[in-house]
């Protein structure tokens, strides 16, 4: 542990098979909501490591996170609030410990694809991610960005579109939001190219800077530098907005592809069993808490857009995206346990 709390991230396997166990119950007698005096107890968020959310900084792989609001949670609840980063099995090891906890103090922060991508690839966890999970608020929304070498051809979404099946992409690693986004649109356009992924998006952008691999979809926040200085060519955005970035680079969608949409959210996740008015406490002071300019700047820098929206607004969109992934997933046959 450091001084704030927290544990140095571990590097994290997309692949590594660690399978928490299903809890026997979810449900204590008793529940005290976060900023409950009489509870005496600190709050902990088990975090995704490498997740690009609202933990600063996430362009250096490897170093440690601190949560962008975890002071004004602090002060808001009048208790410490503790990050842990947790990885493995992409997300699913930080999942199955809140899954397990048995009151409100400790939550999961992660993208959404822990109840979106994941159950879909990981049959064989021993427990139910969606009913094992309920979502709090969504923190940001965030995208992913098509980039390629620019000593090939590759200038416009519609060049992309020709390429042959011997052509590469890179990805952050197997099922990952870069790889399932690359999936989505080559499921849009009809074109197979062949997959290359990466322990991480640093690695996979460093390879398509150095000619090893044609392009792929990485998060803005890494590749905006290398865009800026010519080694990156942009050609897309994955989301239904364009990049506050990259302003002049074109959605998926405004380049001749009317409804594409791989947005993702860096989700607040609590055990399924938490009574509404908790998660309705918890999900206000968050949303609060991401009112702060200097929040919303940080999460700015990071190419995220503040979102802060309601647990039942956050379950509907997953619930949506659960379902559009689930065709994406059935399409490429991917299996990760």
């Amino acid at each position: 542990m450091n001084d704030n709390g927290q544990r140095p991230p571990d590097r994290d396997s997309q692949t590594e098979n660690e399978k928490p166990p299903l809890p026997a119950s979810l449900a204590p007698a008793r529940r005290r909501a976060p900023g409950d005096a009489s509870s005496g107890r600190r709050t902990k968020l088990a975090h995704q490591t490498g997740a690009p959310g609202c933990f600063v900084p996430t362009r250096h792989p490897g170093r440690r996170h601190r949560p962008a609001d975890q002071p004004a949670l602090q002060s808001a609840w009048g208790q410490p609030v503790i990050v842990e980063n947790k990885p493995g099995a992409g997300g699913n090891l930080a999942a199955g410990e809140v899954a397990q906890s048995r009151d409100e103090h400790t939550l999961l922060v992660g993208p959404d694809t822990v109840l979106t991508i994941n159950p879909h690839l990981y049959k064989r966890l021993g427990f139910d991610l969606r009913t094992s999970l309920k979502p709090v608020t969504y923190f940001a929304s965030f995208n992913q960005v098509l980039v390629c070498n620019p000593a090939t051809e590759i200038a416009s979404l519609q060049r992309f579109s020709q390429l042959p099946a011997s052509r590469t992409y890179a990805s952050g690693g197997a099922g990952t939001p870069s790889h399932m986004t690359m999936e989505m649109l080559q499921s849009t356009l009809g074109t197979k190219l062949t997959h290359v992924p990466y322990r991480g998006p640093g690695p996979a952008a460093l390879d398509i800077m150095g000619g090893n691999v044609d392009c792929g979809f990485i998060v803005a926040s890494v590749v905006l530098p290398h865009i800026q200085s010519g080694r990156l060519r942009a050609i897309a955005v994955s989301g239904k907005e364009r990049s506050g970035l990259l302003p002049t680079v074109p959605t998926v969608a405004e380049s001749g592809h009317a409804g594409f949409d791989a947005t993702f959210f860096e989700t607040l996740m609590a055990p399924a069993g938490l009574p509404a008015p908790v998660v309705e406490k918890i999900q206000r002071d968050v949303r609060a808490a991401l009112q702060a300019t200097s929040i919303r700047s940080r999460l700015a820098e990071m190419d995220l857009r503040v979102e802060g929206n309601s647990s039942q607004d956050a379950l509907t969109r997953s619930r949506e995206d659960f379902a559009k992934w689930g065709t994406i997933a059935q399409k490429t046959k991917l299996q990760l346990d």
